[in-house]
């Protein structure tokens, strides 16, 4: 499998051909192709490069799916014995993005995503049905395990009941002797 380490917003991220990421805002509009050319490692099937600092020439491309902002971060600020709080939230501004392409430092394509199959209702149906099955069969397993846990404890005591009282009739059969001389 292919991958790529490329350098944005100050991060690194291992990527792979049709992965999805969650990078720093781009201020590029939605739907369209970007570059990245800060490409650090690349891994084919046959070979590897390392980059010192960049592979020249190496590019990964990807178009954007959707400029939003991240989840909320509440931040709380608190002085003991002051009687001072302040809270707010904040959230970061990401970019979805959907690589498409890595290319090499020729210029050879090494990796390219699948074009994305668009939903209908169809196939909706279909999935939800799906995940319906999986989860009563997930649910069915549980109450056998739970079924078989309880009748294992059930034998379990009875054993347990079973083995003192047969140390109880062998604590009788002993015969009791003294050792004095």
């Amino acid at each position: 499998m292919s991958f790529a380490v490329i350098q944005t917003g100050g991060k690194q991220y291992k990527v792979s051909a049709s992965e999805i990421l969650k990078i720093e805002r781009l201020e590029n509009p939605e739907g369209k192709t970007i570059e990245f050319k800060n490409v650090l490692f690349l891994n084919d099937d046959k070979s590897t490069e390392i980059g010192n600092p960049n592979i020249k020439g190496a590019k990964v491309e990807g178009t954007i799916l959707k400029n939003t902002k991240n989840k909320t971060i509440l931040v709380f600020k608190k002085r003991r014995r002051k009687n001072s709080r302040k809270k707010y939230g904040h959230r970061q501004p990401v970019s979805l993005i959907r690589i498409t392409k890595i290319f090499s430092k020729d210029g050879k394509v090494i990796a390219e995503a699948h074009p994305q199959e668009k939903l209908t209702k169809e196939t909706v149906k279909a999935n939800q049905a799906r995940k319906k099955q999986i989860l009563e069969a997930k649910k069915a397993k549980e109450e056998d395990s739970k079924k078989i846990k309880k009748s294992l404890k059930k034998i379990e005591t009875k054993s347990k009941k079973i083995d003192t009282s047969s140390e109880k009739k062998e604590a009788k059969k002993k015969p009791l002797t003294s050792e004095k001389k």
